[in-house]
């Protein structure tokens, strides 16, 4: 089987790449555990300086793998920390947060639900401009919970933030970056990036790492992990649910009860 992620580190700069690039990069369980695995390895590599994240093929990630998710046994429980303050789920965006060394996220082709948040999760993001993105759980009767509301919080306005989670509306590059979701626009967004990452690289390490510590230093960012962990929990076993995934298969418009 090929790797579900890919990584090269030249110079102090790791160039890491999901890789299920004929499912568009959509993520099953096998990938969240390549993801937490990648993250781990990077936290502990010497001489580290910087990452570029990006997706192989026609686009960034187009979101969960839901039919593979589903199939796979593991557990169930959402509410369980396995990662510090997160799931493993959540862990997929937020463990770039939590990396020591800065993160910038290149985006191309599709970035939709797990995707968008794990672009959020990268302390920098550059894009293409014809990239799609949304923020597309409520398409299928969810919420994001991939550390979504926590990363979201703080880029936008609060109202923005709930237009996008209430419409699931797919946009384009030049809107995220006016609403501050991208950091700016590229024709090539990984070659951008790794510019950017080698002169990040060439700045004082401790430096570095010593201002993302800084940066990363919030509010209690624990307790809203959690409480969108119990909300999806519930949402995963709703009728709600059952039915956008029944329309979807169907062709149809889902039909909800109040």
């Amino acid at each position: 089987m090929a790797e579900l992620i890919t990584a090269s580190i030249a110079a102090g700069v790791a160039d890491i790449r999901l890789n299920r690039p004929n499912k568009i990069n959509a993520l099953n369980y096998e990938m969240f555990e390549a993801i937490a695995g990648m993250t781990a390895r990077l936290t502990r590599l010497p001489g580290l300086r910087c990452v570029v994240l990006s997706g192989e093929g026609r686009g960034f990630c187009a979101g969960a793998d839901l039919d593979s998710l589903q199939q796979h046994p593991q557990p169930k429980n959402l509410s369980v920390r396995t990662q510090g303050a997160a799931n493993i789920y959540q862990h997929a965006a937020w463990g770039w947060r939590q990396l020591p060394v800065p993160v910038i996220a290149a985006v191309h082709g599709f970035a939709f639900g797990a995707g968008f948040q794990i672009m959020l999760g990268a302390d920098i993001r550059i894009a293409a401009p014809e990239t799609q993105f949304s923020v597309m759980e409520m398409h299928w009767g969810l919420v994001p919970d991939m550390a979504g509301f926590p990363l979201l919080r703080g880029l936008v306005r609060d109202d923005v933030a709930r237009e996008l989670i209430y419409t699931a509306r797919k946009f384009l590059g030049e809107e995220a970056a006016k609403l501050g979701l991208v950091t700016r626009l590229a024709a090539d967004p990984r070659a951008e990036a790794m510019a950017l990452a080698r002169h990040i690289a060439s700045q004082s390490p401790p430096a570095i790492r010593a201002a993302k510590r800084l940066l990363n230093a919030p509010a209690d960012a624990a307790a809203l992990l959690l409480a969108e962990s119990a909300e999806q929990e519930a949402l995963l076993t709703s009728p709600e649910h059952a039915e956008t995934r029944a329309a979807a298969l169907e062709n149809r418009t889902p039909v909800f009860g109040d």
